[in-house]
């Protein structure tokens, strides 16, 4: 990293914010993506200063080792930890950032760096250390004068996995595929969502995750239709149909997988009819997940198949390209069929350089998932298929040799899933 940056840069990093709830319930902490991939550092209240031209190039402001708090919270790493086991060549307490950070950058003209991330203390070092700059410049011609995000940076970087951060990748997969296993041989006997919800998340916390990657979704019926549906509390019903949407984090590397599942063992036609569809556009856009194709193309293949689809039952009128080219698709289909997954579940990375597509590269890990959710209350669409959500999601790494499917153990062909639930 330190010679990405060159003479002239210097990039600060500011550990993600701890999140409480109420007065004083602390909600269980998760590093920040960044700051975690270049360190490996997981408690809050960091700072990591890198600045070829310093004295130190590579400096760490950490929490000190505190007795008290420690008795209250855990067992703190201070200043020791961030030199002897994390490396660092200076470290210091958190407290004497605004301090020491002019100092520390003074050698640089370009600084990359993220302000308005929940942590005002870092946003009024930084700030100081800009006007600090400023002042500098006019009397000696050095000192910062551009600042720049870090995801400039950081995102080419974490969007290709090298083969430690695969492992941890396949670590999650794994464990998610057999809280999926194991929360589907529960459906048929299941009272509630939030029943499903928990016999995942027991699963990944009983196989060694850190806990789930984000909040489940378990959405039953027309509870499916709402994507980001989490309040998982509505009865299960047989005829129903079952999305499950959930991922366990590893290793600080996230899985993020969706199956879509019938609560009775058995898809009913108007559900067959959909899933079909969600499924053949799963395998168009799996098909482009190689090296000869852009993510663009897995896009592309993806939401073809899901507007002819849509075309086929009813759903919307007019021609192939129209619809693709007007978006008449997203009423159904509203988000996009892919993204890439590492230590975020949205994971660093841009879609397009230069105006257009990113082109896949070995070591990128997207997540594969077209669905279609119609709206029970709609009413321009047919009524056996109103209320019908579906949606399908694996994890795919590419490779020289072609997409290896991460989750791919984890049964999608329509009679497999209706087996696992039957079981």
């Amino acid at each position: 990293m330190l010679s990405t940056l060159g003479s002239d840069g210097a990039l600060v990093l500011a550990a993600a914010p701890e999140l409480v709830i109420g007065p004083d319930t602390d909600v269980r902490y998760v590093p920040d993506g960044d700051l975690y991939y270049l360190t490996g550092y997981s408690e809050p209240e960091a700072v990591l200063v890198l600045c070829p031209s310093a004295d130190e190039p590579f400096t760490m402001f950490v929490r000190p080792r505190d007795a008290e708090r420690e008795r209250w919270s855990g067992e703190r790493g201070g200043v020791e930890a961030a030199r002897d086991v994390f490396g660092a060549g200076a470290a210091y307490p958190i407290a004497e950032l605004t301090q020491r950070l002019p100092d520390l950058i003074g050698g640089a003209t370009v600084l990359y760096a993220r302000l308005d991330g929940g942590r005002s203390d870092f946003d009024a070092a930084v700030r100081h250390a800009l006007a600090s700059a400023r002042r500098s410049r006019q009397r000696t011609g050095r000192g910062v004068h551009t600042l720049t995000d870090p995801h400039v940076l950081l995102a080419p970087m974490r969007v290709r996995k090298d083969d430690s951060e695969i492992d941890a990748l396949r670590a999650a997969a794994t464990i998610t595929v057999h809280a999926f296993e194991h929360a589907a041989a529960l459906i048929g006997s299941a009272s509630h969502e939030y029943v499903i919800e928990a016999a995942v998340e027991h699963a990944f916390r009983s196989r060694g995750a850190h806990g789930a990657a984000f909040p489940t979704i378990a959405a039953a019926g027309s509870n499916a239709t709402v994507l980001h549906y989490t309040a998982n509390s509505a009865p299960l019903e047989s005829g129903q149909l079952l999305l499950l949407d959930a991922g366990a984090r590893a290793h600080m590397y996230c899985a993020d997988v969706t199956r879509t599942f019938p609560v009775g063992g058995t898809f009913t036609a108007p559900q067959r009819a959909l899933y079909d569809v969600v499924l053949a556009a799963y395998d168009a856009a799996v098909a482009c997940a190689t090296v000869a194709h852009t993510i663009g193309d897995v896009e592309d293949a993806a939401v073809r198949v899901l507007a002819e689809g849509m075309l086929d039952l009813g759903l919307i009128d007019g021609g192939i390209d129209e619809v693709i080219e007007e978006k008449h698709y997203r009423r159904y289909f509203p988000h996009r069929p892919a993204h890439w997954l590492g230590l975020d579940v949205h994971d660093a990375g841009d879609y397009f350089s230069d105006g257009a597509p990113v082109r896949l590269e070995p070591g990128m890990v997207l997540t594969v998932e077209p669905g279609l959710y119609v709206p029970a209350g709609d009413p321009d669409a047919p009524a056996h298929l109103r209320g019908i959500g579906i949606r399908l999601e694996n994890d795919v790494l590419v490779t020289e040799s072609g997409p290896d499917v991460l989750t791919g153990a984890l049964p999608i062909r329509p009679q497999e899933v209706e087996a696992a639930v039957s079981r």
